[in-house]
């Protein structure tokens, strides 16, 4: 058996899997945002009570977690230093003299603020030169004497980014040992272990951002592997990473700046997934949990990968998961302007008190409560009828804070809520394909987290998308996607190599010391020789372009001619398709060589169901529910635990299960795979409807 874990804002989440069975038993917990260890202890007992399972046969525990997000969303972080290289504490207000999108044309945006003070940003008398000579030699009298001023200023992390130390690390080392020497209980974030690349700004971001978020992590990390091994004894924990692997507890002691965005990782896995298993190779994910709403890419059956990013506007050099997020969840708040203008979210009303419907105190309009006075939600089955709604309170919080002020009806600004609230996921869609040169209409949209089902086809609508895939334990997703993770370690190394000199040999050796560390630390984490996958790439770029492209390499051994050649015609594609333009007979410049290195886990071994014949579903309630675009409709309402393999329906209808509702509008149509997703599409599209009889170890390929 194994375990996956995914706290979010307002619903801890647990999924488990039992690899013999193939049975997958799911839970949901409140979050507890005081102590988020205890939400997931409670869940964990739950699930295993459901599973009639002991922890002793759990052989992992996979982890995601929003500490070290929300963390820095409150800015709770730790109060952290920096030392650098003399002449460079500005770094961060430096940047790269750039303004975000939202405000190219405003000169009096602000950026986010340090998350170091200048005060605490202190300076070592040294220099690396770019070919990693030393310029001048480490002056440690400078490097105590700043150590000492942290030390009496109180600092609880530190941050060490040197000039040039990704290409000598031996000054940023030696910063680090008086430093563990000077402040034994600080921890110490060295940017020549953190992100290893050149772009200093960036680097020097990445180091503080580990050093802020360390502390809190750690915490978090020690304490839940504690009390899990006071509860159920020695247990094999692994935290999920943004990049979509995970990581040993260990590891993730010094490694925060990995943890951030990890559970948006483990649905952008899942969607890869279940997109193949319905056979769509090219899916956009979309997450709509309690605070936020997360979209992913799906190109060829795998999310995309960067190699870089920024977390709450502060840029960051590891590689991730390319997920992006607004603050549009079913506990977003929604709220009328001194204007008259409605708006909905960013701000949430999270797990505690929640929406005014969970009865808990709250006591304004949210998402989840618009959709209760609409009828898309059944008051008595929420949570399987773990937790009871209570619609009055819903239309007694809207009609004061929304009706009353614009004039409307209670049930009129429900709508204005749903419609508001769907018009910035549509847009926040749009920023993660359309802005990017993709055609949404060539994709299928998969719906996940609790509220996902309840809007994704009227985004689909909105959007052009005809076809919808709602998967099986959607309201846990996130959670599932934690299970199928591998492990994965991501190293690199700078090279700035121009063409005329990036020799096979050159790069072949690169690589070969990236491989040797990154077997000997498999090795170290128990992973079997067989399992392990080493996956090679390089950033090229043209000479003098700013920017590179991460470009993988085909084939395997050692790279030659053949493979360097085929490399940089790869190359020139991806630019054509990123930039509609290249050029084969330009110089290229090798800038950096990556390595990723994969623990593979045992594939999961889903049970699949005979889809037989089309069977008509049928129906075990109805009611009056609200459709945009239609009013409301006399509804059919099917349970989806009632829904067999083949089973056909279509809209209008409800189909309900214990964490989730998904809204089915007239003229859309659906039916169940043996996999148990909803395959939905636009009656004009049924051609598309199909139910797969792959076997799961294809799809997972």
């Amino acid at each position: 058996m194994r375990l996956g874990i995914d706290v979010g804002g307002t619903f801890t989440d647990l999924v488990l899997i039992d690899d013999k069975s193939g049975q997958i038993h799911d839970a949901k917990t409140l979050t507890t945002p005081r102590d988020l260890a205890e939400g997931v202890l409670t869940g964990i007992e739950k699930v295993l009570r459901q599973a009639g399972a002991a922890m002793e046969e759990v052989d992992f525990i996979i982890h995601g977690t929003t500490i070290g997000t929300n963390a820095l969303i409150e800015r709770k972080g730790a109060k952290a230093g920096l030392i650098t290289t003399a002449g460079f504490r500005d770094v961060l207000e430096i940047g790269r003299v750039e303004r975000p999108d939202a405000g190219l044309y405003d000169f009096l945006v602000d950026l986010p603020e340090p998350l170091v003070p200048r005060y605490l940003r202190l300076e070592a008398d040294e220099r690396i030169g770019a070919d990693s000579n030393v310029v001048r030699e480490l002056d440690e009298a400078s490097v105590i004497r700043a150590l000492e001023m942290l030390r009496d200023d109180g600092v609880e992390a530190l941050a060490v980014c040197l000039l040039f130390s990704f290409r000598n690390p031996a000054h940023e080392i030696r910063v680090g040992e008086l430093a563990r020497q000077l402040l034994p209980d600080v921890p110490v974030s060295l940017s020549s272990e953190i992100a290893p690349e050149f772009r200093e700004y960036e680097r020097t971001s990445t180091a503080i951002l580990n050093a802020y978020l360390l502390p809190v992590t750690a915490r978090y990390v020690d304490s839940l592997t504690r009390e899990l091994e006071r509860r159920f004894g020695r247990i094999d924990l692994r935290i999920m990473q943004a990049s979509g692997g995970s990581m040993t507890a260990q590891e993730a002691r010094t490694r925060a700046v990995n943890m951030v965005n990890s559970g948006p990782a483990g649905g952008a896995l899942a969607t890869a997934l279940y997109g193949r298993l319905a056979g769509e190779a090219r899916v956009i994910g979309v997450d709509m949990g309690g605070t936020s709403f997360d979209v992913s890419l799906i190109l060829d059956g795998r999310p995309r990968i960067k190699s870089e990013g920024e977390f709450e506007g502060y840029p960051v050099k590891i590689p991730m998961v390319d997920v992006e997020g607004i603050g549009a969840g079913g506990g977003s708040i929604a709220w009328v302007e001194p204007g008259g203008a409605l708006n909905v979210g960013p701000r949430s009303a999270g797990a505690d008190p929640g929406p005014a419907c969970y009865g808990r105190g709250g006591l304004l309009p949210t998402v989840t409560d618009a959709n209760l006075v609409l009828g898309r939600l059944n008051p008595e089955y929420f949570l399987g009828a773990e937790m009871p709604l209570y619609p009055k309170l819903a239309s007694q919080a809207i009609n004061k804070h929304v009706a009353a002020p614009l004039g409307l009806s209670t049930e009129e600004a429900a709508v204005g809520i749903l419609r508001v609230v769907n018009a910035n996921m549509v847009r926040g869609i749009a920023v993660h394909s359309t802005q990017k040169g993709y055609d949404v209409r060539e994709f299928a949209l998969l719906a996940f987290g609790g509220a996902g089902p309840l809007h994704a086809l009227d985004l689909a609508e909105e959007l052009g998308i005809p076809r919808v895939i709602v998967p099986p334990f959607c309201s846990v997703f996130s959670a599932f996607g934690a299970v199928a993770s591998d492990l994965r370690h991501d190293y690199v190394r700078s090279v700035a190599l121009p063409q005329s000199q990036a020799a096979p040999e050159v790069l072949e050796a690169a690589f070969a010391a990236l491989e040797s560390h990154a077997k000997q630390q498999l090795a170290d984490e128990n992973v079997p020789q067989d399992r392990i996958l080493l996956e090679r790439a390089a950033d090229v770029r043209y000479e003098g372009q700013s920017y590179e492209l991460t470009i993988p390499i085909a084939g395997t051994g050692p790279l030659n001619k053949r493979r360097l050649d085929r490399l940089m015609r790869d190359f020139h594609d991806q630019h054509e398709k990123a930039y509609a333009y290249s050029d084969p007979t330009e110089a290229l410049e090798f800038i950096s060589v990556r390595l990723v290195a994969t623990g593979i886990a045992p594939p999961l071994e889903l049970a699949q169901a005979g889809a037989g014949e089309k069977l008509a579903a049928t129906a075990r309630s109805g009611r009056q529910v609200y459709f945009l675009g239609h009013g409301f409709l006399a509804t059919d309402v099917f349970g989806r635990g009632d829904l067999q393999p083949g089973a056909s329906f279509h809209g209008a209808c409800l189909i309900e299960e214990r964490a989730s509702t998904t809204v089915i509008p007239p003229g859309w149509n659906g039916v169940v795979d043996g996999y148990g997703s909803l395959l939905l599409a636009r009656q004009s599209d049924d051609g598309r409807l199909r139910v797969k009889r792959r076997r799961v170890g294809e799809a997972q390929k």
